[in-house]
């Protein structure tokens, strides 16, 4: 039964971190084209945070649960692309480059707001290194997963 608690922790700690950071990022994508000029995504209902719209179903839970369960060092998972038609862009030589790197860039962008979020904690004394990993204290959960979330989104 522990194990299906740890389980089930885990997911709970790892599963928010991961799926603001595939949505933002994918939307991300989406987002920068439209102000480039093409609306695919949006028309195509793919320019939102629903983190539905973006599942993919290997790269959003089976390949993450995976490298959980196998330990990993690291996480990794992805989501459907959103579609861009990159001969709709304005300046489409200059302009597929921003597209592209907006879903990464959006990533760091994640991670910064994730250590300023974790320091923020540590700063109002929510938690320390001795009670990082203690339980019956929401902080500490929020801890977990604000650290997730800086490893996935930089990875």
């Amino acid at each position: 039964m522990e194990n299906l608690f740890n389980y089930v922790l885990g997911i709970l700690i790892y599963g928010p971190p991961i799926l603001i950071a595939i949505t933002f990022h994918e939307a991300a994508h989406g987002y920068i084209a439209l102000k480039l000029g093409d609306d695919t995504a949006k028309r195509l209902e793919r320019l939102t945070f629903n983190p539905l719209k973006h599942i993919d179903h290997f790269g959003t839970f089976v390949l993450p649960l995976f490298l959980l369960l196998v330990k990993a060092p690291f996480l990794f998972g992805y989501a459907k692309p959103v579609p861009v038609n990159f001969q709709r862009l304005l300046k489409p030589r200059r302009d597929m480059i921003l597209v592209a790197a907006a879903g990464p860039a959006t990533n760091i962008l994640l991670a910064f707001v994730s250590v300023l979020l974790l320091k923020l904690l540590m700063f109002f004394g929510e938690i320390t290194t001795n009670n990082l990993y203690t339980t019956g204290n929401l902080s500490p959960f929020l801890a977990q997963s604000l650290i997730i979330s800086v490893q996935f989104n930089v990875i």
